[in-house]
């Protein structure tokens, strides 16, 4: 019998993924293609929806090389929480002042809606409640006003379809237009059973979007991997390679496909606190540009400054809480890329690892191991330098956009070694800011024994084993390190009734790859470090008030 397969496809912040999947979870092949992001002012971001379907395609073609296309018998797609607009002929419609057609999505990153998010927190609406009671710039309704208030001719008055990216892609696939519950709960405040609030949309002065039963916004909701329509049109199959007809699952924001692929694995015999116990017990984190920390439970939890509870979010009939951190392998690149010995770095690294693969994280992480003394651990290296990372706003626990980063400790010294300091400091700083999160968590009712990694950072063995040290959890990593694309592709196994439930799926698809315990002898430190990232907040809070005196 030939072997069948799910294509899963991930679009990310700055490139298109696509990988083949087996039955089990196992990778066949993989492939990627860029794509185009522009910065038409400060803090916009901007990208194509058109290029974006091109090169969803580019990749599918690619991986699927080679079997034959009854093989393939799903597929699913995830995306970043960016907002995509089309006129009534489905046309991109252009969200910036320049007016070009192609730039007709806002992204997820685009904190242009800063404004427009703290007036929607300052009506005290009831929904903010299910978002950490602060409405984020991230999201979809202030996005959405400042669309209406700064470009009605050339875009709010031809808008005809407002989509996140993953249901954009999912129409695009099958002509569906029923949104996933995923993005609608998480960024669009739907609620349901109940569904959309029209009170909110009337506070915030976006009545006109209740026309037709909200429909540019959506009026119809499925569950993630949920079958859209009869599967694959005929011009998506042709655009794809693919045959028409092939089952295509409801959508899912990036980081809750990887929640998928790594969550509900199988942990028994690797003797982790989480074994025996609910998946409740468990958190998910997605570790890239940014970083997202999601938590499921079976009753809702309202954790202050966190998004959520959102019900069937990630997994069907489950809450999912998502905290974050708006600026991780983004903040450590800036960090080391703006250092005056970052050229020294590059050619360092060249010479130690030529055409290995390896990169200047690998070099850095073992620079900091040869300044280490051999008897004590390279974290302790961090004692005399600490960073506030929040230089993008603070996503959670604070939900705070307007907070900036700190640096303490520096000198005149600008050394390879400063920098490998610095590069630590950061690392450390970003574990602070879960265990921040970690703790809001707990003090809400969650019970979190474990974390499972995935995205690029979960790949820098640094980044995991400090992670576990300063939260003092143990870290599971995923045995495909592609899990998002292993997530992405359940919902095609899903769709493709080849199993059952999500549920299911997980558990056969997602597997341990390695366990990272935590540095018990350390907890004095991190518990030293804390004190001090928490008074760097306090610093800052106060800085503000005397700058904000008159």
């Amino acid at each position: 019998m030939a072997e069948v397969y799910y294509v899963g496809v991930d679009v990310g912040t700055a490139s298109v993924r696509a990988a083949l999947v087996t039955r089990d979870g196992l990778l066949k092949s993989t492939a990627e293609e860029t794509i185009s992001i522009w910065e038409p002012q400060p803090e916009h971001y901007v990208q194509s929806s058109t290029e974006i379907w091109e090169k969803c395609c580019t990749v599918v073609k690619k991986v699927t090389q080679g079997v034959e296309r009854k093989q393939v018998r799903g597929v699913g797609f995830d995306a970043t929480c960016s907002l995509v607009v089309l006129d009534q002929s489905f046309q991109p419609v252009p969200v910036n002042q320049g007016g070009d057609r192609q730039s007709n999505v806002v992204m997820w990153m685009d904190h242009r809606a800063a404004e427009q998010a703290v007036r929607i927190t300052n009506t005290g609406h009831k929904v903010l409640s299910r978002v950490g009671g602060v409405m984020s710039p991230e999201m979809q309704p202030p996005k959405l006003l400042w669309l209406k208030e700064n470009l009605k001719e050339s875009c709010w008055n031809k808008a005809a379809h407002f989509f996140d990216l993953p249901d954009f892609l999912s129409w695009k696939a099958t002509g569906c237009l029923t949104r996933s519950l995923c993005t609608l709960v998480c960024k669009w405040t739907y609620c349901p059973p109940e569904g959309w609030d029209a009170s909110f949309w009337t506070s915030i002065g976006l009545e006109d979007l209740m026309e037709n039963n909200f429909s540019k916004l959506g009026s119809v909701t499925c569950s993630p991997g949920s079958p859209l329509r009869d599967g694959l049109t005929q011009q998506a199959a042709a655009d794809l390679g693919l045959d028409p007809g092939t089952a295509v699952g409801a959508s899912l924001i990036d980081a809750h496909a990887g929640g998928l692929g790594v969550i509900g694995a199988d942990v028994k015999g690797f003797n982790l606190p989480c074994e025996d116990r609910p998946i409740t017990s468990r958190m998910a984190m997605v570790c890239g540009t940014s970083t997202c920390h999601m938590a499921i439970s079976e009753q809702p939890l309202f954790v202050p400054g966190v998004w959520g509870p959102c019900l069937s979010a990630m997994v069907p009939d489950l809450w999912l809480n998502e905290g974050g951190q708006s600026a991780t392998g983004r903040l450590i690149d800036h960090m080391v890329k703006g250092h005056a010995a970052y050229t020294q770095l590059q050619e360092q690294a060249q010479q130690r690892f030529p055409f290995t693969g390896k990169n200047i994280y690998n070099y850095l992480n073992s620079h900091l191991s040869l300044m280490a003394d051999s008897c004590s651990a390279v974290d302790l290296l961090g004692s005399g330098l600490h960073v506030w990372p929040d230089f993008h706003g603070n996503r959670s626990p604070l939900a705070d956009p307007t907070l900036k980063g700190m640096v303490i400790g520096l000198s005149l010294s600008q050394t390879l070694d400063d920098l490998a300091l610095l590069y630590l400091a950061t690392v450390q700083a970003l574990a602070l800011g879960t265990l921040h999160i970690l703790e809001a968590m707990k003090e809400a009712g969650h019970d979190i024994r474990t974390l499972f990694l995935c995205g690029g950072l979960s790949k820098n063995s640094l980044f995991v084993q400090i992670h576990a040290n300063a939260t003092g959890l143990p870290v599971v990593l995923p045995d495909q390190m592609e899990a998002v694309l292993v997530g992405a592709a359940v919902l095609g196994a899903c769709a493709s009734q080849d199993y059952s439930t999500i549920q299911e799926a997980m558990e056969k698809m997602a597997k341990v790859g390695k366990v990272v315990q935590p540095d018990h002898e350390l907890r004095s430190f991190y518990e030293r470090k804390n004190k001090v990232f928490l008074r760097l907040f306090a610093h800052q809070r106060e800085y503000q008030a005397l700058m904000n005196q008159r």
